[in-house]
């Protein structure tokens, strides 16, 4: 016999209230728990808006109610930028805006090129004078020579007292293939030349200068870490190796503010040999962890490394110098650095302008940050000056250290953080260079040199860069030429050791127009103490172990 399976103890229609009761009650109570832990909502012409968007509009809405009833006229694209400027004032001292303007002239810095005619001019009294064309550019292609004077670009005049060397170097740049007329007056002509010259890519160097010191240390000086840096620097690099015998290297970061995180860690794995070796790693409250690496793919054994740094290098360059001194790798020379231990992004807007934010921060192999503390931002900008007056730059016993907290190299030695690195063997700042004659007779200089030089051009048509480096000497009577020149109210007596500086610069001028980069910088190095110091580390059996005693 089988049992109906349709009975049941209990009846169906009374069972489904029950449960339809139960289910409604749940739901009420699973509702009221989620109501405590939701956002504030509030609904409003079908437009939903949770706690972090109620901020949104509101600047909008403000400059709008300004600019339609504000008792005077206002310029409403200064009252924006002054908005946003004010919004990341509240931030940190490296984010910033960049209006449409400036982001070309900010990315060519970065990019290593731009869009002209390749000269460097320089404004004489009401003149245009051009002081070096780029070797294969297009204003040498056409025949433009070092020494001309520029008097008209298209159809406009730019000789007079008005010169404007702004304005001069926004009418010579243009688009790749566009052409331009250039007015020149060579030598004592007085017809106009008139040259059309195309315009094309115009590199931006990041390398100053390579060459070698001796026979057998070389010179590299980065004035930034743009795009084009690491393969500048190979270019040095490779040249002094394989063509003059360089073994050990001289890194000159004094006055770098940075650039590209990457460019400076292709250039620490050219600095070791070892694989996988930590340069630097980033990290942010939004951004994970994220470490930078040696490659192992090194082209050139480079012995003993000096690293050059004062208080100008900052981010890029402290990246550098913090992995060179982390691992022991070189002597750090100079001065405490900038201290800025902060990663910027940057992000494109709408109407061209853009974002630069700081979105991580980061940290030298041991684990330190150097960036300096920017709670007060009058105290961040006075930074230098602050060092100054303290005694910092003249005193090794002086440098403040932020951070007491200890990190230790690879061989075991101590470094702190918190404020710059700071480096191995300290080098004073020349306080010449701030006394105000010096500073003011300075300025007038490379004029000088230039007018002297069309006096006497054939008195060096001998000399080599090696004779001029022995035997010219800038005499007693040159230098009182020089003070007549400036217009200036000094007199020689009052010269006092601001004197030899004078003409070591006066030297070095005239040596950049007989033999380029590499004559200023023969000359300048002579009597340069980082440099000389550098080579006197380096000369050692032992560096590290010299400078670590």
């Amino acid at each position: 016999m089988h049992q109906d399976s349709s009975k049941s103890p209990f009846d169906y229609k009374v069972l489904f209230p029950l449960l339809f009761a139960l289910v409604l009650v749940i739901g009420m109570l699973v509702g009221m728990r989620l109501n405590k832990a939701a956002p504030t909502v509030i609904v409003e012409k079908s437009n939903i808006l949770t706690d972090q968007m109620l901020g949104q509009g509101r600047v909008e809405e403000l400059i709008r109610y300004i600019d339609a009833k504000y008792v005077d006229e206002v310029d409403r694209k200064k009252l924006i930028e002054k908005a946003i400027n004010s919004i990341l004032e509240g931030l940190d001292p490296h984010s910033n805006y960049i209006s449409a303007d400036q982001l070309q002239e900010v990315n060519e810095n970065l990019e290593g090129n731009f869009d002209g005619i390749g000269v460097e001019f320089m404004v004489l009294e009401d003149t245009i004078m051009i002081v070096s064309t780029l070797a294969g550019g297009p204003s040498e292609a056409v025949g433009v020579l070092a020494g001309d004077k520029i008097v008209m670009i298209g159809d406009s005049l730019v000789a007079g007292e008005s010169v404007d060397t702004h304005n001069v170097i926004k009418m010579l740049r243009g688009e790749k293939g566009s052409k331009v007329i250039v007015g020149i007056l060579r030598g004592r002509e007085k017809q106009v030349r008139h040259f059309t010259i195309t315009r094309d890519k115009i590199p931006v160097h990041s390398v100053d200068i390579a060459y070698m010191l001796d026979e057998k240390t070389g010179y590299i000086k980065l004035n930034r870490f743009s795009a084009t840096t690491y393969e500048e620097f190979m270019k040095g690099l490779e040249k002094m190796v394989e063509e003059e015998g360089m073994q050990d290297l001289v890194i000159d970061l004094r006055h770098n503010p940075g650039g590209y995180l990457q460019q400076a860690t292709n250039i620490l794995s050219q600095l070791f040999k070892e694989k996988g070796k930590l340069l630097v790693y980033t990290e942010g409250r939004t951004v994970n962890r994220n470490d930078y690496e040696s490659s192992g793919r090194s082209f050139f054994n480079i012995g003993n490394i000096a690293v050059l740094i004062d208080e100008g290098s900052a981010s890029a360059s402290e990246i550098l110098a913090g992995a060179i001194q982390d691992h022991d790798r070189g002597v750090i020379i100079g001065r405490r650095s900038f201290g800025k231990g902060l990663v910027q992004e940057q992000y494109k807007l709408r109407d061209g302008s853009a974002l630069r934010l700081t979105v991580a921060r980061y940290y030298t192999p041991s684990g330190r940050s150097i960036q300096k503390p920017y709670n007060d931002l009058d105290t961040y900008d006075n930074d230098f000056v602050d060092r100054l007056t303290s005694g910092e730059l003249s005193s090794g016993e002086k440098v403040h250290v932020l951070d007491s907290t200890e990190y230790f190299t690879s061989g075991g030695h101590v470094v702190y953080g918190g404020g710059g690195i700071i480096p191995d063997v300290f080098v004073p700042i020349d306080t010449v260079l701030f006394q105000d004659e010096y500073m003011l007779l300075r300025q007038h200089i490379p004029q000088f040199v230039y007018r002297y030089l069309e006096d006497h051009q054939s008195d060096f048509e001998e000399y080599t860069l090696d004779r001029f480096r022995r035997q010219f000497t800038v005499s007693e009577a040159m230098l009182k030429d020089f003070i007549s020149f400036t217009g200036e109210k000094v007199f020689l007596y009052q010269l006092g050791n601001t004197r030899q500086e004078l003409k070591r610069y006066i030297k070095a001028r005239i040596a950049k127009h007989l033999f380029e980069d590499k004559g200023f910088y023969s000359i300048w190095h002579e009597d340069d103490p980082a440099v000389l110091k550098a080579l006197e580390v380096l000369r050692e059996p032992n560096p590290m172990a010299k400078v670590r005693e």
